[in-house]
């Protein structure tokens, strides 16, 4: 099957830090670019205002007055606000316009790794403006290869990538995106190699569009 520019999409990946998203995301704007298919690559943190703001607090540059972290109600909070931003803003006028919009994270994740510290259905309600992905691919892959490729990174470790912490936001995957077996949600072995999770999400897209 030939994939072709007729109508904008909106693809999502997901899964841990440390999975392979920001790379699988860059091989498959680069695929459809090789089609002509114009592609936009965004990610949440957005690059907007608040987002920008989110990332500060995540790597502990942005805290409260006793030096303390923000609360995770409020980077809940945040996290809400920079994606219906990033909607608004971003994401469906380029889908709008045809195009086809690949995030590195969205929704799937606050519910994941902010449900992990705050009340589920609290986060879910204050996410009410989120539109759903078309296709959400997750990576899957094993806590202990996560912490080991994060700790050979040259970034900076935020306050999420630990191993206790992935434990219990790899539970809420399971929990949350991943229990609804959903044919727009697809499960990919991402410890293969980069190539072959490459291959793999080319041969979903194909089939999927």
């Amino acid at each position: 099957m030939v994939l072709s520019q007729k109508n904008g999409h909106f693809i999502v990946f997901e899964g841990l830090d440390g999975s392979g998203t920001t790379t699988q995301i860059k091989l498959l704007s680069r695929y459809l670019s090789s089609l002509d298919i114009v592609t936009h690559l965004t990610r949440e943190p957005s690059d907007r205002p608040i987002g920008l703001l989110i990332r500060q607090a995540l790597q502990k540059h942005f805290v409260l007055p006793s030096g303390k972290r923000l609360t995770p109600e409020t980077i809940a909070l945040l996290f809400a606000a920079d994606r219906a931003d990033h909607l608004a803003a971003e994401i469906e006028p380029r889908v709008a316009r045809g195009e086809w919009v690949l995030s590195d994270r969205y929704l799937p994740s606050s519910l994941a790794y902010q449900g992990a510290e705050c009340e589920l259905s609290w986060v879910k309600s204050i996410n009410k403006v989120a539109r759903k992905a078309d296709l959400t691919l997750f990576l899957d892959v094993s806590v202990a290869t996560c912490v080991e490729r994060i700790q050979h990174r040259s970034a900076e470790i935020e306050i999420f990538e630990h191993h206790d912490r992935l434990v219990l936001i790899k539970e809420k995957f399971e929990e949350t995106l991943l229990a609804e077996k959903k044919k727009d949600i697809i499960r990919i072995d991402g410890s293969l190699s980069v190539e072959k999770v490459h291959q793999n999400i080319v041969d979903i897209i194909r089939q999927f569009f």
